[in-house]
Protein backbone atom coordinates (compact mmCIF):
# COMPACT_ATOMS: atom_id res chain seq x y z
CA UNK A 1 0.00 0.00 0.00
CA UNK A 2 3.10 2.28 0.26
CA UNK A 3 4.30 1.52 -3.55
CA UNK A 4 8.15 2.22 -3.27
CA UNK A 5 7.97 0.01 0.05
CA UNK A 6 6.14 -2.92 -1.81
CA UNK A 7 8.21 -2.77 -4.87
CA UNK A 8 11.92 -2.60 -2.86
CA UNK A 9 9.91 -5.92 -1.02
CA UNK A 10 8.73 -7.48 -3.81
CA UNK A 11 12.29 -7.14 -5.95
CA UNK A 12 13.97 -8.43 -3.15
CA UNK A 13 11.50 -11.17 -2.37
CA UNK A 14 12.29 -14.77 -3.40
CA UNK A 15 10.35 -18.19 -3.24
CA UNK A 16 14.76 -18.75 -1.64
CA UNK A 17 14.05 -16.06 0.53
CA UNK A 18 10.71 -17.38 1.71
CA UNK A 19 12.09 -20.60 2.57
CA UNK A 20 15.16 -19.30 4.33
CA UNK A 21 12.30 -17.16 6.68
CA UNK A 22 10.33 -20.53 7.77
CA UNK A 23 13.72 -22.45 8.20
CA UNK A 24 14.81 -19.31 10.57
CA UNK A 25 11.22 -20.21 12.33
CA UNK A 26 11.70 -24.03 12.25
CA UNK A 27 15.39 -23.66 13.59
CA UNK A 28 14.79 -21.41 16.70
CA UNK A 29 11.41 -23.07 17.29
CA UNK A 30 11.38 -26.62 15.79
CA UNK A 31 8.29 -28.19 14.99
CA UNK A 32 5.98 -25.13 16.51
CA UNK A 33 4.80 -23.10 13.46
CA UNK A 34 1.34 -24.69 12.90
CA UNK A 35 -0.51 -21.85 10.83
CA UNK A 36 0.65 -20.90 7.47
CA UNK A 37 2.38 -16.95 8.09
CA UNK A 38 2.46 -14.99 4.78
CA UNK A 39 5.21 -13.94 2.02
CA UNK A 40 5.06 -10.58 3.05
CA UNK A 41 3.99 -8.12 5.66
CA UNK A 42 1.70 -5.26 4.98
CA UNK A 43 2.89 -1.60 4.46
CA UNK A 44 0.35 0.72 5.68
CA UNK A 45 0.09 3.94 4.60
CA UNK A 46 -0.14 7.04 6.75
CA UNK A 47 -3.96 7.96 5.83
CA UNK A 48 -4.87 4.62 6.61
CA UNK A 49 -3.41 4.49 9.85
CA UNK A 50 -4.57 7.59 10.61
CA UNK A 51 -8.24 6.24 10.17
CA UNK A 52 -7.53 3.02 11.84
CA UNK A 53 -6.75 5.22 15.16
CA UNK A 54 -9.86 7.10 14.42
CA UNK A 55 -12.02 4.14 14.28
CA UNK A 56 -10.45 2.76 17.59
CA UNK A 57 -11.42 5.69 19.20
CA UNK A 58 -14.63 5.13 18.60
CA UNK A 59 -14.63 1.69 19.90
CA UNK A 60 -12.86 2.68 22.81
CA UNK A 61 -15.14 5.56 23.85
CA UNK A 62 -17.94 2.27 23.64
CA UNK A 63 -15.88 0.31 25.26
CA UNK A 64 -15.15 2.60 28.85
CA UNK A 65 -19.02 3.86 29.34
CA UNK A 66 -19.97 3.34 32.80
CA UNK A 67 -23.08 1.17 31.68
CA UNK A 68 -21.15 -1.17 29.16
CA UNK A 69 -20.96 -3.75 31.58
CA UNK A 70 -24.72 -3.64 31.83
CA UNK A 71 -25.01 -3.64 27.87
CA UNK A 72 -23.40 -6.33 27.94
CA UNK A 73 -24.75 -8.73 30.50
CA UNK A 74 -26.44 -11.02 28.55
CA UNK A 75 -23.41 -11.62 26.59
CA UNK A 76 -22.47 -14.04 29.01
CA UNK A 77 -24.10 -17.57 28.73
CA UNK A 78 -25.49 -18.44 32.45
CA UNK A 79 -23.70 -21.73 32.58
CA UNK A 80 -20.47 -20.46 31.60
CA UNK A 81 -20.29 -17.15 34.07
CA UNK A 82 -17.04 -17.16 36.00
CA UNK A 83 -16.36 -15.48 39.50
CA UNK A 84 -14.37 -12.44 40.03
CA UNK A 85 -14.59 -10.47 37.19
CA UNK A 86 -13.07 -7.02 37.06
CA UNK A 87 -13.53 -4.20 36.13
CA UNK A 88 -12.81 -3.82 32.54
CA UNK A 89 -10.71 -6.65 30.22
CA UNK A 90 -7.03 -6.58 30.10
CA UNK A 91 -6.87 -7.29 26.01
CA UNK A 92 -8.91 -6.20 23.54
CA UNK A 93 -7.94 -7.28 19.61
CA UNK A 94 -9.98 -5.03 16.85
CA UNK A 95 -10.64 -6.46 13.43
CA UNK A 96 -10.56 -4.40 10.15
CA UNK A 97 -11.01 -5.29 6.58
CA UNK A 98 -9.36 -2.91 4.17
CA UNK A 99 -12.20 -1.15 1.56
CA UNK A 100 -11.35 1.57 -0.42
CA UNK A 101 -14.42 4.59 0.27
CA UNK A 102 -16.69 6.01 -2.29
CA UNK A 103 -13.63 8.96 -3.01
CA UNK A 104 -11.36 6.21 -4.02
CA UNK A 105 -9.10 6.06 -0.60
CA UNK A 106 -8.38 3.43 1.79
CA UNK A 107 -10.65 2.98 4.69
CA UNK A 108 -10.94 0.53 7.94
CA UNK A 109 -13.94 -1.47 8.29
CA UNK A 110 -14.56 -3.05 11.56
CA UNK A 111 -15.22 -7.20 11.33
CA UNK A 112 -15.38 -7.99 14.71
CA UNK A 113 -13.55 -7.66 18.12
CA UNK A 114 -12.08 -9.33 21.04
CA UNK A 115 -12.09 -9.00 24.56
CA UNK A 116 -9.25 -12.24 24.35
CA UNK A 117 -5.28 -12.53 23.84
CA UNK A 118 -4.16 -12.73 20.50
CA UNK A 119 -0.69 -13.56 19.37
CA UNK A 120 0.78 -11.14 21.53
CA UNK A 121 4.47 -13.03 21.63
CA UNK A 122 4.68 -14.51 18.31
CA UNK A 123 3.98 -10.73 16.76
CA UNK A 124 7.34 -8.81 17.82
CA UNK A 125 9.45 -12.26 17.06
CA UNK A 126 7.78 -11.92 13.49
CA UNK A 127 8.21 -8.29 12.72
CA UNK A 128 11.88 -8.71 13.92
CA UNK A 129 12.36 -11.86 11.70
CA UNK A 130 10.91 -9.46 8.54
CA UNK A 131 13.35 -6.85 9.52
CA UNK A 132 16.19 -9.00 9.16
CA UNK A 133 15.52 -10.36 5.50
CA UNK A 134 13.85 -8.05 3.98
CA UNK A 135 14.58 -4.39 3.42
CA UNK A 136 12.15 -2.23 5.96
CA UNK A 137 12.56 1.11 5.96
CA UNK A 138 13.35 2.55 9.67
CA UNK A 139 9.91 5.48 9.53
CA UNK A 140 7.91 2.15 9.45
CA UNK A 141 7.13 0.54 12.82
CA UNK A 142 4.71 -2.54 13.90
CA UNK A 143 4.26 -0.61 17.23
CA UNK A 144 2.50 2.01 19.15
CA UNK A 145 3.09 3.78 22.14
CA UNK A 146 6.90 1.69 22.68
CA UNK A 147 10.04 2.60 20.91
CA UNK A 148 10.86 -1.01 20.42
CA UNK A 149 10.00 -4.56 21.34
CA UNK A 150 12.12 -4.62 24.64
CA UNK A 151 9.66 -1.84 25.61
CA UNK A 152 6.64 -3.99 24.32
CA UNK A 153 7.58 -6.99 26.22
CA UNK A 154 8.20 -4.61 29.56
CA UNK A 155 3.99 -3.40 29.33
CA UNK A 156 3.25 -6.93 28.39
CA UNK A 157 5.24 -8.01 31.52
CA UNK A 158 4.12 -5.84 34.17
CA UNK A 159 0.56 -6.97 33.46
CA UNK A 160 0.68 -10.49 32.58
CA UNK A 161 3.27 -11.19 35.76
CA UNK A 162 3.58 -8.11 37.65
CA UNK A 163 4.45 -8.37 40.81
CA UNK A 164 4.47 -11.87 40.54
CA UNK A 165 7.68 -14.74 40.79
CA UNK A 166 6.97 -15.81 37.08
CA UNK A 167 6.08 -19.56 37.92
CA UNK A 168 3.50 -18.42 39.86
CA UNK A 169 1.80 -17.22 36.35
CA UNK A 170 0.31 -19.48 33.89
CA UNK A 171 -0.75 -19.77 30.65
CA UNK A 172 -4.02 -21.75 30.51
CA UNK A 173 -5.26 -24.12 27.44
CA UNK A 174 -5.94 -27.25 26.98
CA UNK A 175 -3.47 -29.40 25.48
CA UNK A 176 -1.11 -26.23 24.78
CA UNK A 177 1.34 -28.46 22.90
CA UNK A 178 -1.42 -29.29 20.59
CA UNK A 179 -2.85 -26.03 19.38
CA UNK A 180 -1.82 -24.37 15.97
CA UNK A 181 -0.74 -21.44 18.41
CA UNK A 182 1.30 -22.88 20.32
CA UNK A 183 4.33 -21.36 19.16
CA UNK A 184 3.30 -18.01 20.90
CA UNK A 185 2.97 -20.39 24.17
CA UNK A 186 6.59 -20.94 23.76
CA UNK A 187 7.44 -17.20 22.87
CA UNK A 188 5.18 -16.31 26.20
CA UNK A 189 7.56 -18.82 28.63
CA UNK A 190 10.78 -17.28 26.69
CA UNK A 191 10.24 -13.49 27.14
CA UNK A 192 7.97 -13.86 30.47
CA UNK A 193 9.07 -16.99 31.82
CA UNK A 194 5.56 -17.85 31.99
CA UNK A 195 4.75 -21.65 31.43
CA UNK A 196 1.66 -23.17 29.21
CA UNK A 197 -0.28 -25.73 31.35
CA UNK A 198 -3.27 -27.62 30.30
CA UNK A 199 -6.58 -27.43 32.54
CA UNK A 200 -6.28 -31.33 32.70
CA UNK A 201 -3.25 -30.68 34.74
CA UNK A 202 -4.20 -28.00 37.29
CA UNK A 203 -4.51 -29.75 40.96
CA UNK A 204 -6.99 -27.66 43.53
CA UNK A 205 -7.22 -27.57 47.36
CA UNK A 206 -10.08 -25.46 48.26
CA UNK A 207 -9.54 -22.04 46.87
CA UNK A 208 -6.16 -22.22 45.69
CA UNK A 209 -4.54 -23.95 42.39
CA UNK A 210 -1.67 -25.58 42.01
CA UNK A 211 0.44 -27.19 39.13
CA UNK A 212 3.42 -29.37 39.37
CA UNK A 213 7.19 -28.53 37.68
CA UNK A 214 9.91 -30.40 38.70
CA UNK A 215 8.65 -32.85 41.15
CA UNK A 216 7.16 -29.63 43.38
CA UNK A 217 3.59 -28.14 43.65
CA UNK A 218 3.61 -24.83 42.62
CA UNK A 219 0.75 -22.19 43.88
CA UNK A 220 -0.93 -20.74 41.05
CA UNK A 221 -1.29 -16.93 41.68
CA UNK A 222 -2.57 -15.40 38.55
CA UNK A 223 -3.62 -17.33 35.14
CA UNK A 224 -3.20 -15.74 31.66
CA UNK A 225 -5.83 -16.87 30.41
CA UNK A 226 -6.03 -18.32 26.39
CA UNK A 227 -8.57 -21.22 26.97
CA UNK A 228 -12.20 -20.41 25.53
CA UNK A 229 -15.24 -22.72 26.59
CA UNK A 230 -15.68 -23.95 23.42
CA UNK A 231 -12.61 -25.69 23.28
CA UNK A 232 -13.36 -27.54 26.22
CA UNK A 233 -16.90 -28.49 24.63
CA UNK A 234 -14.80 -30.45 22.12
CA UNK A 235 -13.34 -32.94 25.06
CA UNK A 236 -16.35 -33.77 26.84
CA UNK A 237 -14.51 -36.83 28.49
CA UNK A 238 -12.29 -34.54 29.80
CA UNK A 239 -11.69 -35.15 33.80
CA UNK A 240 -10.00 -32.18 35.50
CA UNK A 241 -9.87 -30.82 39.33
CA UNK A 242 -10.29 -27.52 38.00
CA UNK A 243 -13.38 -25.99 36.23
CA UNK A 244 -13.02 -22.62 34.80
CA UNK A 245 -16.41 -21.19 36.85
CA UNK A 246 -15.01 -22.65 39.89
CA UNK A 247 -14.58 -19.97 42.67
CA UNK A 248 -10.81 -19.61 43.07
CA UNK A 249 -8.04 -17.30 44.88
CA UNK A 250 -6.78 -16.15 41.88
CA UNK A 251 -5.56 -13.04 39.75
CA UNK A 252 -7.47 -13.43 36.33
CA UNK A 253 -5.52 -11.43 33.27
CA UNK A 254 -7.76 -11.73 30.70
CA UNK A 255 -10.85 -12.78 32.39
CA UNK A 256 -13.18 -15.21 30.79
CA UNK A 257 -16.34 -13.39 30.99
CA UNK A 258 -14.83 -10.84 28.61
CA UNK A 259 -14.38 -12.83 25.85
CA UNK A 260 -18.19 -12.85 25.70
CA UNK A 261 -18.98 -8.66 26.69
CA UNK A 262 -16.30 -7.61 23.89
CA UNK A 263 -17.19 -9.86 21.08
CA UNK A 264 -19.37 -9.43 17.62
CA UNK A 265 -22.25 -9.31 20.77
CA UNK A 266 -21.18 -6.03 21.27
CA UNK A 267 -21.10 -4.54 17.64
CA UNK A 268 -24.75 -3.39 17.46
CA UNK A 269 -23.39 -0.78 20.25
CA UNK A 270 -21.11 0.48 17.88
CA UNK A 271 -21.72 3.68 15.79
CA UNK A 272 -18.68 4.83 13.70
CA UNK A 273 -18.01 5.69 10.09
CA UNK A 274 -15.64 2.45 10.05
CA UNK A 275 -18.50 0.00 11.60
CA UNK A 276 -20.78 -1.27 9.13
CA UNK A 277 -24.53 -1.82 10.52
CA UNK A 278 -25.58 -4.36 12.86
CA UNK A 279 -28.29 -6.10 14.33
CA UNK A 280 -29.10 -8.32 16.93
CA UNK A 281 -31.82 -10.60 14.64
CA UNK A 282 -34.04 -11.09 17.91
CA UNK A 283 -34.61 -7.13 17.58
CA UNK A 284 -35.68 -7.09 13.67
CA UNK A 285 -39.44 -7.05 13.30
CA UNK A 286 -38.40 -6.51 9.66
CA UNK A 287 -35.60 -7.33 7.55
CA UNK A 288 -33.32 -4.84 5.29
CA UNK A 289 -34.72 -4.12 1.53
CA UNK A 290 -31.30 -4.94 1.01
CA UNK A 291 -30.20 -8.20 2.76
CA UNK A 292 -27.73 -9.04 0.03
CA UNK A 293 -25.86 -6.67 1.28
CA UNK A 294 -25.97 -8.49 5.20
CA UNK A 295 -24.21 -11.87 6.05
CA UNK A 296 -25.81 -13.40 9.00
CA UNK A 297 -23.09 -14.57 11.51
CA UNK A 298 -23.59 -16.24 14.96
CA UNK A 299 -23.13 -14.74 17.75
CA UNK A 300 -20.77 -16.73 19.81
CA UNK A 301 -18.87 -18.93 17.61
CA UNK A 302 -15.30 -18.25 16.58
CA UNK A 303 -12.88 -18.44 13.02
CA UNK A 304 -15.58 -18.25 10.53
CA UNK A 305 -17.49 -20.96 11.61
CA UNK A 306 -21.18 -20.64 11.02
CA UNK A 307 -20.91 -17.26 9.11
CA UNK A 308 -23.56 -17.09 6.26
CA UNK A 309 -22.77 -14.81 3.63
CA UNK A 310 -26.13 -15.08 1.02
CA UNK A 311 -28.68 -15.03 2.73
CA UNK A 312 -32.65 -14.47 1.97
CA UNK A 313 -35.95 -13.62 4.11
CA UNK A 314 -36.79 -17.13 4.00
CA UNK A 315 -32.96 -18.26 5.51
CA UNK A 316 -33.89 -15.82 8.33
CA UNK A 317 -37.15 -17.05 9.01
CA UNK A 318 -36.11 -20.41 9.40
CA UNK A 319 -34.17 -19.22 12.92
CA UNK A 320 -36.38 -20.50 15.67
CA UNK A 321 -37.20 -17.32 17.70
CA UNK A 322 -36.05 -18.93 20.79
CA UNK A 323 -32.53 -18.62 18.95
CA UNK A 324 -32.89 -15.57 17.59
CA UNK A 325 -30.74 -13.48 20.31
CA UNK A 326 -28.09 -15.53 19.39
CA UNK A 327 -27.40 -14.06 16.03
CA UNK A 328 -26.34 -10.87 14.61
CA UNK A 329 -27.26 -9.19 10.89
CA UNK A 330 -24.77 -7.47 9.99
CA UNK A 331 -24.09 -5.50 6.57
CA UNK A 332 -21.04 -6.95 4.23
CA UNK A 333 -18.17 -5.78 3.87
CA UNK A 334 -16.30 -5.57 0.27
CA UNK A 335 -12.39 -6.13 0.91
CA UNK A 336 -10.50 -4.16 -1.39
CA UNK A 337 -7.37 -6.41 -2.92
CA UNK A 338 -4.67 -3.94 -2.15
CA UNK A 339 -1.28 -6.05 -1.35
CA UNK A 340 0.56 -6.40 -4.84
CA UNK A 341 2.11 -9.78 -4.92
CA UNK A 342 4.00 -11.29 -7.85
CA UNK A 343 1.20 -12.51 -9.70
CA UNK A 344 -2.17 -10.36 -8.52
CA UNK A 345 -3.73 -8.16 -5.95
CA UNK A 346 -4.47 -9.87 -2.59
CA UNK A 347 -6.61 -9.12 0.02
CA UNK A 348 -5.93 -8.19 3.97
CA UNK A 349 -7.25 -7.25 7.47
CA UNK A 350 -5.73 -5.58 9.69
CA UNK A 351 -5.99 -6.49 13.94
CA UNK A 352 -5.23 -3.85 16.23
CA UNK A 353 -3.61 -5.16 19.59
CA UNK A 354 -4.08 -3.62 22.87
CA UNK A 355 -3.68 -4.42 26.55
CA UNK A 356 -5.58 -3.06 29.53
CA UNK A 357 -3.84 -2.95 32.68
CA UNK A 358 -6.57 -2.84 35.37
CA UNK A 359 -5.50 0.36 37.14
CA UNK A 360 -5.55 1.77 33.66
CA UNK A 361 -8.92 4.18 32.54
CA UNK A 362 -8.17 3.49 29.04
CA UNK A 363 -7.01 0.55 26.89
CA UNK A 364 -3.55 1.07 24.98
CA UNK A 365 -2.86 0.25 21.20
CA UNK A 366 0.52 -1.66 21.29
CA UNK A 367 1.26 -3.84 18.22
CA UNK A 368 -0.65 -5.56 15.30
CA UNK A 369 -1.71 -8.49 13.47
CA UNK A 370 -2.60 -8.85 9.89
CA UNK A 371 -3.59 -11.80 7.52
CA UNK A 372 -3.81 -12.14 3.86
CA UNK A 373 -6.13 -13.71 1.79
CA UNK A 374 -7.11 -14.68 -2.19
CA UNK A 375 -10.88 -16.16 -0.49
CA UNK A 376 -14.13 -15.17 0.06
CA UNK A 377 -13.33 -14.88 3.48
CA UNK A 378 -10.07 -14.28 6.03
CA UNK A 379 -9.49 -17.61 7.31
CA UNK A 380 -7.29 -20.86 6.33
CA UNK A 381 -10.46 -22.68 5.11
CA UNK A 382 -10.61 -20.77 2.90
CA UNK A 383 -7.38 -20.31 1.40
CA UNK A 384 -5.79 -23.77 0.96
CA UNK A 385 -3.05 -24.40 -1.59
CA UNK A 386 -2.71 -20.20 -1.85
CA UNK A 387 0.04 -18.66 -1.88
CA UNK A 388 0.64 -14.61 -0.22
CA UNK A 389 -1.54 -15.58 2.07
CA UNK A 390 -2.06 -16.34 6.26
CA UNK A 391 -0.74 -14.21 9.05
CA UNK A 392 1.47 -11.42 9.24
CA UNK A 393 2.40 -7.70 10.43
CA UNK A 394 1.84 -4.36 9.58
CA UNK A 395 4.55 -2.09 9.54
CA UNK A 396 2.62 1.57 9.73
CA UNK A 397 3.56 4.85 8.45
CA UNK A 398 3.11 7.60 11.51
Amino acid sequence: MIKPVRDAFNEAFSPESYRAFLAKVETDYPNQLDFRVAETPIFVPKVLTDKLLLACDDIIAVVTRDDFKALTDKAIPTEQRVPNEDGHTQFMAVDFAVCIDEQGELTPQLIEFQGFPSLYCFQPYLASLFRSLYPIPKNLSHLFTVADNAAYLDQLRQMIVGDCQPEEVILLEIYPEKQKTRIDFVLAEKYLGIPAVCISKIKKDGRKLFYEKDGRLIQIRRIYNRLIFDDLQNYPDLQTDFHLTDDVDVDWVGHPNWFFRISKYTLPLLRSPYVPASYYLSDLSSYPKDLENYVLKPLFSFAGSGVKLNITAEDLDAIPLHQRDGYLLQKKVKYEPVIQSPDGLVKCEIRMLFIWPKEDKRPTLLTNLSRLSRGEMIGVNFNKNKDWVGGSVCFFEK
